[in-house]
């Protein structure tokens, strides 16, 4: 592994450490210490030594665990591929751990090992995932839509009498209200019949006029098993069945994209979002309701809008239907979450379903819950949702799309019992967020019941068909950070499990689509046609001017260059820390002023104990830095509100700062650019693949507060001596939300990965998926709904 002469210098290190008081380092003060050891061995003129591999290897060592006489490193050599050493002091050897080892030693450290090795229960996934296609590495993790497709296409080649059959009895099984489409089953019995039903019915379509409506030819190809759903023009069921018939002669990866991305497989949408208030109006900004609402209400139009084109291209007159599952709250404070059923504003087939949560008793839980205290009423929530989906469809959903880990789990259960195609989106991982958050789990149970979250995701992780990520390094982080859902392949829990290959990241399964903004809301300053003169006079009121009980500030001077931001008052959106970073920065304060907007700046208004803390230190900051004369804090009124309010901060010139100490993706981000606005956004999370730092946006780190306002006050300075700046930073932020971030594409992707995974549950790998969903319905019944009977206990 290593050379003599680094194997002693690691050894000068490691002793070095040793007279240090800390126990657990991470990468960053590894390096820095490393760093720090060299210039001073190096020191007095010595010849620094060659040591370029061992900085390497440090700049990739995520962890160092200091023992008695030991020295045990995590060494990650790229996403999802660790390796684990012993580094003895008094010997000049190093040896190689298991991953179990290493999880014991991390324990010994943290002193959580209070439990024998031997009688910990070990989660290892990694068995499950021998058949079947893995993306070939690292930098391909995120497409498994595109290298799924091509080891489909290749089993069609390779092993034709398999799945040619496994291809035909796909398409006898889609129906649309018990209407057959695509093959008549009881007219073509197998693979063969269908080629040769193929065959006449491409040579009787090639004599009629290729514009001519499909019914003029529903006759004949009804007589021969070719049902509807091919198309809707005789030209169009040619291609596509021209398409079909070279999957069986010919296939290709091209081929099989084009034909699934044709066929109507996909009618009915089931999307679950239990937690929160899921609602239209009045909900934002209230605690757990934020970015994932406005993501599934964007998401729900555009998946219709994509469906309503996709099944009239295919002849099918039976419009989509999407259905978003929420909790039904009785005690609604004036929202709608008491409302059974809601129609979704702007779409013609999609409702919000809301079902109760009960108790043991089956007796409806009134009040709103916190996201972490939702557990233990999900297995019956669940069930009564799918008697639900049923009644409202007139049947199974086609897919099941669940949101954050509530909504996962829940899809998780839903999928199997109705045997439909399952895709998981995780908006934001609580795991990655808290430092060492399973480690010293036991310390943070009472506020966050990490033990059923953790166990939830690893659950519907490894049941979901299809994981959408917003982003790749939310799937497998950076060159030197883990990424989001890379940080459950390796962890324990105290007391609970261990897991050593939690999940497998190479799989498929896993695909960034990047969500999009709402056109129609979210658009350019200078689009003045577009703009509502009168809400755009009455914000620019609200905003700079205006009193009330829902404002707070009274600027000294309006005029001054606006500062914008809009969040909800979470310890993680750190909307108070760029208040600190204001407060300490006269500069700022000589050219700018501070527009804050959130859900309240009322304490009566608040029901959460976070969104209290941060709202009495928002308070006090202000206070502490006499900022009352320079800052507004607005209460946030309406979404379309909130649209215009960043064109209106666009107007004066302004710029908005997304500040958060740690952000999924970042849906804001994409708003204030989309209106014009030079955006600042957290370098941690989904804004590194939004933002191309300098040239469309800047990534700042929010840690300290010089780090927030430095980078805008540079900003702002060069602006003054070049305007110009302002305008071209604001102009390529709307072409970069344009070119990459769109709504429609995001729904063509996702309803292909939906058809395609469909088709390969119903091939010979489905038993694959089915021995793992028995590990976790294992992992369900005897861990997760044992640490939920005992959270009803407490």
């Amino acid at each position: 592994m290593m050379a003599e002469e680094e194997i002693r210098c690691l050894r000068e290190f490691v002793y070095e450490l040793n007279l240090q008081p800390s126990r657990h380092l991470l990468r960053n003060e590894i390096v820095l210490r490393f760093n720090q050891f060299l210039d001073k061995r190096n020191a007095g003129n010595r010849d620094p030594d060659d040591l370029s591999e061992l900085k390497d290897f440090f700049f990739k060592t995520q962890e160092m665990l200091l023992l008695e006489e030991d020295v045990v490193l995590l060494h990650r050599n790229q996403a999802a591929e660790y390796r684990f050493y012993m580094i003895h002091n008094v010997e000049d050897r190093v040896d190689e751990l298991t991953a179990e080892e290493f999880l014991d030693y991390r324990e010994v450290v943290a002193d959580r090992a209070h439990v024998p090795p031997e009688k910990k229960l070990l989660i290892n996934f990694q068995p499950f995932y021998s058949v079947g296609p893995e993306v070939p590495g690292p930098q391909k993790i995120g497409s498994g839509l595109r290298y799924l497709n091509s080891y489909m296409a290749g089993k069609l080649r390779e092993e034709p009498e398999d799945w040619q059959s496994f291809l035909c009895e796909f398409l006898k099984i889609h129906s649309i209200n018990n209407d057959q489409i695509l093959v008549d089953g009881e007219i073509i019995e197998d693979s063969s019949a269908l080629v040769e039903a193929l065959q006449k019915a491409i040579a009787s379509l090639e004599q009629l006029d290729e514009d001519a409506p499909i019914h003029e030819a529903r006759a004949t190809l009804n007589s021969l098993g070719i049902r509807e759903g091919f198309g809707n023009t005789v030209g169009r069921t040619l291609t596509n069945l021209q398409l079909l018939s070279n999957l069986f002669e010919s296939p290709s990866a091209d081929y099989l994209d084009e034909f699934l991305a044709a066929v109507p497989l996909i009618t009915r949408v089931a999307v679950i979002s239990p937690h929160g208030w899921f609602g239209q109006d009045h909900v934002l900004g209230r605690p757990d309701t934020g970015g994932q609402v406005v993501y599934i209400l964007d998401q729900v139009k555009a998946l219709e809008a994509h469906l309503k084109n996709s099944l009239a291209d295919a002849g099918i007159s039976i419009p989509p239907k999407i259905v978003v599952v929420s909790r039904l709250i009785p005690d609604n404070e004036g929202t709608t979450s008491n409302q059974r059923l809601e129609k979704i504003n702007g779409t013609d087939h999609c409702w919000i379903l809301r079902v109760p949560f009960k108790d043991e008793n089956l007796n409806t839980v009134p009040q709103w819950l916190s996201r972490f205290q939702v557990w233990p009423f999900l297995e019956q929530f669940a069930l009564d949702a799918k008697n639900e989906l049923l009644t409202e469809f007139g049947g199974k959903p086609d897919m099941i799309i669940g949101n954050y880990s509530d909504g996962n789990l829940v899809a998780s259960l839903l999928a199997p019992w109705l045997q439909v195609v399952q895709c998981n989106i995780a908006h934001a991982l609580e795991k990655p967020k808290y430092l060492f958050s399973a480690l010293y789990w036991k310390d943070m149970e009472k506020d966050f019941n990490f033990s059923l979250q953790f166990t939830a995701d690893l659950i519907s992780m490894n049941k979901a068909d299809v994981i959408i990520s917003s982003t790749a390094q939310e799937i497998a982080g950076t060159e030197t950070t883990m990424g989001q859902y890379e940080s459950y392949c390796l962890f324990s829990m105290p007391e609970l499990y261990k897991v050593t290959d939690g999940v497998n990241l190479l799989h498929p399964k896993f695909n960034v689509v990047s969500p999009g903004v709402d056109e129609s809301i979210y658009f350019p300053y200078t689009d003045t046609s577009r703009r509502l003169k009168n809400q755009t006079e009455e914000l620019n009121q609200r905003l700079f001017f205006n009193k009330g009980e829902d404002i707070f500030g009274e600027l000294a001077d309006p005029d001054k260059i606006p500062i914008f931001s809009i969040a909800r008052l979470d310890k993680i959106k750190n909307l108070t820390g760029l208040v600190e970073s204001f407060g300490q920065s006269k500069e700022l304060q000589e050219r700018t002023n501070l527009i804050i907007v959130t859900h309240t700046v009322r304490e009566e208004k608040v029901t959460d104990a976070d969104e209290m803390s941060e709202l009495k230190k928002m308070y006090q900051l202000i206070e502490d830095y006499e900022l009352q004369d320079k800052i507004r804090w607005v209460e946030n009124s309406s979404r379309q509100d909130g649209a215009e309010s960043y064109r209106i901060i666009a107007d004066r010139r302004g710029v908005f700062v997304q500040p958060a100490l740690f952000e999924a993706f970042g849906l804001t981000v994409l708003e204030g650019m989309a209106s014009g606005l030079p955006v600042f956004a957290t370098q941690f999370g989904g804004p590194q693949e939004i933002i191309e730092d300098g040239k469309n946006g800047y990534l700042i780190n929010p840690t300290q507060p010089e780090l927030i306002s430095q980078p805008i006050l540079d900003f702002l300075l060069r602006c003054e001596k070049n305007p110009s700046c302002w305008e071209t930073l604001g102009g390529q932020a709307i072409i970069r939300v344009k070119e990459r971030f769109s709504w429609s594409l995001y729904s063509e992707k996702l309803i292909k990965a939906a058809k395609l995974y469909g088709f390969w549950n119903h091939s010979v790998l489905g038993d694959e998926k089915k021995e793992v969903d028995r590990y976790c319905n294992l992992l369900f019944h005897m861990v997760f709904k044992n640490r939920a009977r005992q959270l009803l206990g407490d």
